[in-house]
């Protein structure tokens, strides 16, 4: 038994000190709080020696301040981050903790914030999606070595698969660098689920995801080619504005059954033929786009539904898709998702 008759005790829900009067059972004792018995369960006590070494002196009363109005208090400036030391762009979150009906302990919701450890300051365009429906965006700054508050998520719609992306630019362009870098985070139920009960155990107050540890170097591509020359050299050069009657003929309806993209596929794995599916319809998909295709139909097969899910979770990211349905078609039963774009 953990406490005897007449141990000194400490109600944890108030931090009011006591005495232990009575054994009830294994779980139950009767204790006295400053005159009043009455009966608690052993979680709901314990020993008040940590609590006493760990309280504060009490302080000598202070002398009460002048009254100060609202206009004479200075305006708050947004906080550097105390140490600056450089560790790229973060997505942080900091769940909101509450008490339900049962007393016990749940999150409320998640409040976003974009950490800057760079010397930089960015332009920044946050977009937050559930499912593939935008539900938040913002156009904005952040400071180098600076936290910049985005917005609150309620914690009921962690279910519907949050996603985000955050395209940033430089504020002042630095030569070699990108004109701009697109970062994106997708995360599941049970990721988020884990980060905070590893969060409680650790005692941490964040969890947070990394969007990128230097800002990208200007891609070699970006640079200017004078065409002049290659045409000059006999090279075919076709005018940008009528690229599309030189790319190859797009597809309406793609039927990315592994017998139908090649004859030898006995011998492969199921992540090679995976790959291969994957590869075909990406291939499609850009081809829609650069067509400007309005739908493209996707048969992926039933199965057990791994190459139905890998191709929503990619969907779900790409900003020309509108939204896409997977619902039963007497053509392709429920084997076939039609993707709708938007330009």
């Amino acid at each position: 038994m953990k406490y005897q008759v007449g141990d000194d005790i400490i109600v944890l829900h108030s931090n009011e000190e006591g005495k232990v009067i009575e054994l009830i059972n294994d779980k139950m004792v009767m204790i006295e709080v400053r005159g009043v018995k009455f009966p608690a369960y052993m979680d709901q006590i314990d020993f008040p020696y940590f609590y006493r070494f760990t309280k504060k002196k009490q302080e000598p009363e202070k002398k009460v301040a002048p009254k100060q109005y609202i206009d004479q208090v200075p305006k708050e400036k947004p906080k550097p981050n105390q140490i600056q030391v450089a560790d790229g762009v973060w997505l942080s979150f900091i769940p909101k903790f509450a008490l339900d009906d049962f007393n016990d302990e749940v999150v409320e919701l998640l409040k976003v914030h974009l950490v800057n450890k760079t010397p930089d300051t960015y332009q920044f365009t946050y977009k937050q999606f559930f499912l593939h429906d935008l539900d938040f965006e913002l156009v904005n700054q952040v400071q180098g070595f600076h936290d910049f508050y985005l917005h609150d998520i309620d914690f009921e719609k962690v279910n519907d698969s949050p996603s985000f992306s955050v395209d940033f630019s430089l504020l002042q362009p630095k030569k070699g660098k990108a004109a701009h870098y697109e970062a994106q985070l997708k995360l599941k139920p049970k990721q988020i689920f884990q980060k905070i009960e590893a969060l409680k155990e650790n005692n941490e107050p964040t969890f947070s995801y990394q969007l990128f540890k230097e800002y990208p170097e200007k891609d070699s591509s970006e640079d200017y080619v004078d065409l002049s020359k290659l045409s000059n050299k006999g090279y075919k050069i076709y005018d940008a504005s009528k690229v599309r009657q030189h790319l190859p003929p797009a597809r309406s309806v793609i039927d990315l059954h592994i017998e139908k993209l090649t004859d030898t596929y006995d011998h492969l794995s199921n992540i090679e033929i995976i790959g291969i599916q994957l590869a075909e319809f990406e291939k499609w998909f850009d081809l829609a786009i650069a067509h400007r295709q309005p739908s493209l139909i996707v048969i992926h097969g039933v199965g057990k539904g791994r190459l139905r899910e890998e191709i929503h979770d990619i969907l779900k990211t790409k900003r020309e898709v509108k939204h896409f349905i997977n619902q039963y078609d007497p053509r392709f039963g429920y084997g076939a998702t039609e993707v709708f774009f938007q330009y």
